[in-house]
């Protein structure tokens, strides 16, 4: 018992470091409307402007925490609220998600191109010293922390006690609140909310950077990837407060804190629940209170009585648009494809056919989305770790079995659907931020518990998959892999074209367009989104598949990765969720973009070699482009694109599309006005 006690007491730190993230995502949903996901970004801004001041720059500790704290971190916000989440008042927290997700992918990578992508090993503390000194704590002392746990712990109450007091008994919480709630109203009732708005976004994203400096020195070097998983395992603390209530979230994260430590001190410490279970705790307990909390299914989103109603997606193109354009549309994307394999096959050389071939399997995985997303109305960020399934079945049972790589591709789907309907009978009782939440927390279940065991990945060394054979044909030359994949795309995309214009899509539509109608007249909304969820889970399986056939090996760390997974939601949702073409320009663009821009980038290089004898002006100006910025500024406009979400919820590709199909029928229109006019003219006149 007192073992279970001092375990417990040791994870009173860690609790408040769940606690200093998940009160600050609180303090921004309470004063903003927002379930700020980018919360890790602007946590790693101020962390990595820390690090340079303190550790590059030598400056003293005062002024780079009050730099990198008080200023850039408020500044940071004022951006974001003036920028861009002052337009979204109004919108639904699905596009105010979409958008603080953009943000996540977009803004480390800008903070890369200002201090350099090197790593950051170290980072440096908010305080003098590491460890505590004799004065601290008496000798022989059970419970000792060191100076930044004490630290952590002080600047986590203190912030707790503070945003209590704001919110209950001042009237600067009270009328952030309301401005929250209805500007409008707020506005009647004489509160600036342009200024409150702009002070919610400061002093949320102040907690953002005094997280970020303070959780830092936690890791062996600045990475926005860690102070991300660290915000998702803070997720659950948030759940337990409601995203409303401070005190409780505060309780709840120190308990998470708590029973982590416990089952530290208590699991054997090379077995498989100590490696597996103790990290990943905190997400099974995010996925448990997303599913067993009833109150989560009926709190109501932050929405304004006085905002108007937004209109319905418009019908896709694909189903609204006249028949001739249809068989013209189909017949000029059948010519395209053809002329793109063609190129492929005769004129790329080795880099650039094995990228497109990428590209065209990624496409398959992006046509899950398309499933799930488009058509099921469900924002899934677990993808990825599905995919990842049918990659890892494909492997275990060619080596275990001696299947053909083709059957063992199919096993994986089917696994992979049975994943994703196992996963979808919980999860689609929940909308919104929650459903997105809790997929969040499966893949990082799977990734956390499931990734390090030898049976299911393989362990340290990845399985190998061999390129199927299919009668005379030896794909492992690529020319035939490609028009494999590109056979398999195919197939899949006239696959999910049928669903959505058969019963099932049907159903869906009429969910989204208005559940209580749909409900009023027979159709199971749950029965239909359980379809799609596993459907696009067997989709994702066989793409995983297929990708670690054309890798050669099913390697989780560079293929499948959930913040991969994160930046492919992105792209599928700016892009267009319910298009088939969207889905394939996505999933080629995810890997063309970064080897363009790294030629291009490189250009500079070259020239610079090429020509010693250059301007010095020339040589200075041409210098400062380096070829590693392809892949930061690539995520950059990965990210930038999901903040288009909220203009154009049914994606820029359908937008477009939708512009240029309203652009030619009005053309057809004047045209055949035109043409009737002056057949009437030139017609002989009848006398009487």
């Amino acid at each position: 018992m007192v073992d279970l006690l001092e375990y417990a007491v040791r994870g009173i730190p860690t609790g408040c470091v769940f606690a200093l993230l998940a009160v600050g995502l609180v303090l921004t949903y309470k004063t903003s409307g927002v379930f700020n996901l980018a919360f890790a970004a602007q946590a790693y801004t101020s962390a990595a402007v820390f690090y340079v001041l303190r550790k590059e720059q030598e400056w003293p500790l005062f002024w780079s925490a009050f730099v990198a704290i008080v200023i850039v971190g408020p500044a940071l916000g004022l951006l974001l609220e003036r920028v861009l989440f002052r337009h979204l008042r109004g919108a639904g927290s699905l596009a105010k998600m979409v958008t603080s997700l953009g943000l996540l992918i977009a803004i480390p990578e800008v903070v890369k191109l200002f201090f350099g992508s090197d790593a950051k090993s170290n980072p440096p503390p908010l305080w003098y010293v590491r460890r505590t000194d004799e004065w601290l704590w008496p000798q022989g002392s059970r419970f000792v922390f060191d100076a930044g746990q004490v630290a952590t712990i002080v600047s986590t109450l203190v912030v707790v006690l503070g945003l209590t007091v704001l919110f209950r008994y001042t009237n600067l919480g009270l009328r952030m609140r309301a401005v929250v709630e209805s500007p409008r109203l707020a506005e009647l009732n004489g509160v600036n909310a342009e200024r409150i708005s702009m002070a919610s976004w400061m002093l949320s994203s102040m907690m953002a950077g005094l997280a970020g400096v303070l959780v830092a020195p936690l890791f062996a070097s600045l990475n926005p990837i860690d102070l991300f998983t660290l915000l998702v395992a803070a997720l659950a603390a948030t759940v337990v407060g409601g995203l409303s209530s401070i005190p409780l979230t505060f309780i709840g994260a120190i308990g998470l804190g708590m029973l982590q430590a416990v089952l530290a001190g208590s699991l054997p410490t090379n077995s498989v629940l100590a490696t597996g279970l103790r990290p990943g705790l905190p997400f099974l307990v995010l996925f448990a209170l997303l599913i067993f909390r009833p109150g989560l299914r009926s709190t109501p989103e932050v929405a304004d009585p006085l905002a108007t109603v937004d209109p319905p997606l418009p019908v896709p193109v694909a189903v609204s648009r006249p028949r001739w354009m249809s068989i013209s549309s189909r017949t000029v994307g059948v010519v395209a494809t053809m002329f793109g394999l063609l190129v492929s096959w005769f004129l790329l050389d080795g880099f650039w056919l094995a990228t497109v071939i990428a590209g065209v399997v990624l496409a398959v995985i992006m046509l899950s989305l398309t499933v799930v997303t488009g058509i099921g109305g469900m924002l899934s960020l677990a993808q990825a770790a599905l995919a990842a399934i049918g990659a890892f079945t494909t492997a275990q049972v060619v080596t275990a079995t001696g299947l053909p790589v083709l059957l063992a591709m199919l096993i994986g789907a089917a696994v992979a659907a049975m994943f994703g309907a196992l996963l979808a009978i919980p999860v689609v009782r929940l909308d919104g931020v929650y459903l997105a939440l809790a997929t969040l927390a499966f893949a990082l279940m799977f990734e956390s518990i499931l990734v390090p065991l030898s049976w299911v990945s393989g362990g340290s060394v990845p399985l190998a998959v061999p390129r199927p054979v299919i009668g005379p044909w030896d794909l492992a030359d690529d020319r035939y892999f490609l028009l494999f994949a590109a056979l398999c795309l195919t197939v899949i995309a006239l696959a999910v074209i049928r669903v959505r214009q058969g019963t099932t899509g049907r159903f869906l539509q009429a969910i989204q367009s208005s559940p209580t109608a749909a409900n009023s007249i027979g159709i199971s909304g749950g029965r239909s989104r359980i379809i799609a969820f596993t459907l696009a889970a067997g989709i994702a399986g066989f793409g995983g598949g297929l990708l670690a056939s054309f890798a050669g090996h099913a390697n989780y760390q560079a293929s499948f990765p959930y913040v991969v997974g994160l930046v492919w939601v992105a792209l599928v949702i700016s892009a267009g969720a319910r298009s088939i073409q969207a889905a394939v320009f996505s999933g080629l663009m995810f890997f063309l973009l970064p080897a363009l821009l790294n030629r291009a980038f490189s250009w500079p290089e070259n020239y610079l070699e090429a020509h010693p004898q250059a301007p010095e002006w020339i040589q200075n100006l041409l210098g400062l482009v380096q070829p590693n910025w392809a892949l930061p500024v690539s995520f950059i406009l990965f990210g930038i694109g999901a903040f288009t979400y909220a203009k154009h919820p049914e994606g820029i590709i359908e937008a477009q599309t939708n512009s240029s199909v309203t652009a030619l029928l009005r053309w057809t229109e004047r045209r055949k006005a035109k043409v009737d006019a002056s057949s009437s003219v030139d017609a002989p006149q009848v006398s009487a």
